[in-house]
C-alpha cells in the first residue's frame, strides 16, 4: 500500500536470517524457557543486564562505540535502578535453577549482539528491517512448532487469546521493532539497549495509571536511578554544563 520495495531485504536474506536468530529466535526461546523456572522480578532484571553486554559487545566490534567509564557507570545504576524498582519482591524470588538464570542471561548477552549486527541495517527504512526481521523468524520457527507440537494445540478457538497475541505482534513487536531499528540509526547501540532499563519503570508508570495500583517510595528511587543511567550513558547534557560554563569565563 504504501509502494516499499522488499528487494533490498530479499537480496540479504542471510544477513536478516541472522538478525532474526539474534533478536528473535535465541532470546524469546530463551526468555520463555527460564520464566518457567524462575519468578518474573528476577526475570526482569537479568533481563535489564542487555545494555551492560551491550557496551562490551561494542566496544569489541565496532569503531565508534568504545567503552568508557561513564558508559559503564551509567548501565550500573540503571541495572541497580531496575533491581530496586522490583523491591522486595525480588529477594523472596531469587531461587531457582542455574540454567534458568543463565537463559535469560544468554538472552540478554544475544540483544546484545543483535543490537550491533543490525547497525549493517542503518542504510535500509527501519520498516524494511523489522519486516524483514520478523519475517525470517517466522521462516525459522514454524518448522520447529509444526515438529513440536500438534495443529490443535497451535490453533485456538479463544478470541481473547488472539486478541492479545495479536496486540502483542502488532504493537509490542512489530511497531516496536520499528522504533527500535530507528533509534539505532540515530543513536547507536548502546543507547538503543538502553530501553531494556524502562521495562521495569514503564510496567509500574503503567500500572499505576490504569490498574490504580500506588507507586511506593523506593519505586520513586529505582526510577531516578534509571533516569539518572540514561542520562549518564548518553553524555550530551554532562557535556552540555561546561561548555555554558566555559561562555560565562571572562
Amino acid at each position: 500500500m504504501r509502494n516499499i520495495s522488499f528487494a533490498p531485504a530479499i537480496a540479504r536474506s542471510a544477513s536478516f536470517l541472522g538478525l532474526a536468530l539474534l533478536n528473535n529466535v535465541i532470546p524469546f526461546s530463551l526468555i520463555f524457557s527460564g520464566q518457567t523456572e524462575i519468578g518474573a522480578g528476577l526475570a526482569s532484571v537479568l533481563y535489564a543486564t542487555t545494555p551492560l553486554w551491550t557496551v562490551l559487545v561494542a566496544n569489541l566490534l565496532t569503531k565508534d562505540e568504545k567503552l568508557s567509564a561513564s558508559k559503564l557507570a551509567g548501565v550500573v545504576l540503571g541495572i541497580g535502578g531496575a533491581a530496586i524498582m522490583i523491591g522486595p519482591g525480588l529477594l523472596a524470588n531469587l531461587g531457582g535453577p542455574t540454567w534458568a538464570k543463565l537463559a535469560v542471561i544468554g538472552a540478554a548477552v544475544s540483544y546484545a549482539f543483535a543490537a550491533v549486527f543490525a547497525k549493517r541495517f542503518r542504510d535500509m527504512k527501519p520498516v524494511i528491517v523489522a519486516t524483514g526481521q520478523l519475517s525470517a523468524s517466522t521462516i525459522v520457527m514454524m518448522p520447529i512448532v509444526l515438529l513440536l507440537y500438534n495443529p490443535s494445540e497451535i490453533v485456538s478457538t479463544n478470541i481473547s487469546i488472539w486478541l492479545s497475541i495479536g496486540t502483542l505482534a502488532i504493537v509490542t513487536t512489530a511497531f516496536a521493532f520499528i522504533l527500535y531499528f530507528n533509534l539505532i540509526a540515530s543513536a547507536g547501540a548502546t543507547n538503543a539497549s538502553l530501553v531494556t532499563l524502562l521495562v521495569p519503570a514503564s510496567a509500574i508508570i503503567l500500572s499505576t495509571a490504569f490498574l490504580g495500583e500506588r507507586l511506593e517510595p523506593y519505586e520513586f528511587l529505582g526510577l531516578a536511578l534509571i533516569v539518572s543511567s540514561l542520562v549518564v550513558v548518553d553524555g550530551r547534557l554532562l557535556r552540555w554544563r561546561p561548555r555554558i560554563d566555559a561562555h560565562k569565563k571572562p
